[in-house]
Parts: structure tokens; C-alpha cells; sequence
């Protein structure tokens, strides 16, 4: 067999350019490559033939280059060092670290925000968008999921549209107790527009320009570290929208936000954000449906 033909051969199997080298270095080894132009050639030339056939390889080419966008602590402007350099010093014989320490948050929020099950498309009005027979399957499982979880929830909030209050109402059943909060702000929206952009739906400017305040100020008002008042850690339920939780999620884990459509989620599914008391926010869980079986899962 010519050396051409070994290699071809070694090619076909090897998984990666080191194996490769080392399954040619075998061959040439037990003679496989024979003669050439009636010269043996070098062993080591031909290494150097093989090596230069492989892509070049340094550690550096291999690892991504990071952005320069550093983690900013003070993104919900709640950092207790700001705080205290913003305010003024009442008395000389202040401890500012004692200051410091007591306006340092010790708790842990957790936010689970829930997107509405499957609705009425067809309805003219948002009273008319009611929930499918299917969307309400939809909301008794994630009912169930979030009672199964465990957690002590301290609050229930939803959005105002029909299809949101709905959906609350039908897990709150699940958790007696917890009490029920509505707020405008969460209603669905167009935040901001969205890169790259979707030729089947073009909000007109004024209305990222009318949505993306509310929807901006919604998360100002809920994502963000605990007060330092709080002493335990917290389990919030916002049942919203998918436009609306795909920008929470962007804005929080200080990710672009204008790609936020680059997701998707289904209805009734889980979407878990931990917010530490340093200000570092972690995902614990992108729109989570396993709990529901395939047949009922729905994205619209």
C-alpha cells in the first residue's frame, strides 16, 4: 500500500491532527510508506510535512476574547458603598464601615416568573384573549410544579391582562396563602427593538418607545438585590408574559437586551432568577416546561 493511500486511510479514522501525527509516525514505523523517488525519506521530514498540514494551535487562538464589558455590582443602583458615598455624613464620629455593614443586604431573592398558558388568539379584545381548555391544563401543572417545589413563596404578582390573571388565579389555588398582587406594568409589550430584526412583526416606533419605559420600569420595581431589612431569603411568583420575561432576563444577567426574541418560551413554563445580596444575579432555570407532558406544551 502507498504511503498516499495509509494516510488516506489513517485520515478516515482519526478523530483529531495529534492522532493523526502519531498514527503516521506507526505507519512509517513498520515501513508502511515504502520507498519514495527511490530514496527512503527522513522520518522526521515527514513529521514536519504532517504538522504543517494541521491547522496552527496555541491556547491563545483557542480562547474567546473577552468583551471589556466588566460585571457592573450597581446595576440596580442598590450597592451599600454607593449608597453611603452618596449621603451625608451626619456626625463626625460616624463609623462609616459600621454604616456600611448595616446597609448591606444579607438576603437572597429568588424570582420565578411565569409565563401565561396558551389563550384565545382569536379574541378582538384582551377581555376576549381567555384561556384555551388546554391553557388552563397548562396553568394546573405549573400550580402543581411550584407547589411540588417546596419553597415558602412570599408573594403572587400577575399582570393585569386576562389571560396573566387567569393563569394566577388557577396557581394560586395551589398555594393558599400566598397573597395575590396585580400590576399594570407587567402587561405585554414590545420592550425594544429587537437585532436582528423579524419581518412578521413590526411594532411602530411609538410603541417601543410607550412600552419599553413600562416594561423598563417593571423591572426597576421587581428585579433587583433585597432591602437590608430583609432577613430571610425570598421566593417571588410574577406570572407575565414572554416578551416581557425574555427582557427581565437580558437585563438582568447584563446581557444586550435588544436580544431579547433570540428566546423562546412556553406557555405556562418557569423562568427562575436568583439575585445574591453582592448584586450578582444567576439563571437558574430558562423556561422550564419538563414538568408538563409533550402534549400539552404550546409556545403561542
Amino acid at each position: 500500500m502507498s504511503y498516499r493511500k495509509t494516510l488516506k486511510l489513517i485520515c478516515g479514522f482519526a478523530g483529531g491532527s495529534a492522532v493523526l501525527v502519531f498514527a503516521a509516525a506507526a505507519a512509517d514505523s513498520r515501513g508502511y510508506f515504502g520507498e519514495q523517488g527511490g530514496e527512503r525519506v527522513s522520518r522526521w521530514s515527514r513529521f514536519a510535512v504532517l504538522q504543517a498540514a494541521q491547522p496552527a494551535w496555541t491556547p491563545a487562538s483557542h480562547t474567546p476574547t473577552p468583551t471589556g464589558h466588566a460585571w457592573d455590582f450597581n446595576w440596580d443602583k442598590r450597592d451599600p458603598s454607593a449608597l453611603i458615598n452618596g449621603k451625608k455624613k451626619e456626625s463626625a464620629t460616624e463609623d462609616p464601615s459600621s454604616e456600611q455593614n448595616n446597609s448591606k443586604p444579607k438576603a437572597t431573592r429568588n424570582i420565578l416568573l411565569i409565563r401565561h398558558s396558551q389563550y384565545n388568539l382569536s379574541g378582538n379584545s384582551d377581555k376576549e384573549k381567555i384561556l384555551t381548555p388546554l391553557g388552563r391544563e397548562q396553568a394546573e401543572l405549573t400550580g402543581q410544579r411550584l407547589a411540588a417545589l417546596g419553597l415558602k413563596y412570599d408573594v403572587l404578582i400577575h399582570s393585569s391582562m386576562t389571560r396573566a390573571t387567569e393563569t394566577a388565579n388557577i396557581i394560586s389555588k395551589y398555594l393558599p396563602g400566598v397573597e395575590l398582587v396585580r400590576c399594570d406594568l407587567l402587561r405585554e409589550g414590545a420592550p425594544i427593538e429587537p437585532v436582528p430584526p423579524v419581518t412578521h412583526w413590526k411594532p411602530d416606533a411609538v410603541q417601543y418607545h410607550e412600552d419599553g419605559a413600562r416594561i423598563e420600569a417593571a423591572f426597576r420595581r421587581y428585579i433587583h438585590r433585597a432591602d437590608p431589612k430583609q432577613k430571610e431569603d425570598s421566593y417571588e411568583i410574577i406570572v407575565c408574559h414572554a416578551n416581557v420575561i425574555r427582557y427581565f432576563v437580558c437585563r438582568a444577567l447584563q446581557f444586550p437586551p435588544e436580544g431579547w426574541l433570540r428566546m423562546g418560551l412556553n406557555n405556562g413554563s418557569i423562568t427562575w432568577l436568583t439575585i445574591r445580596p453582592s448584586g450578582r444575579v444567576a439563571l437558574r432555570t430558562l423556561g422550564d416546561a419538563g414538568f408538563m407532558p409533550a402534549d400539552k406544551l404550546t409556545r403561542t
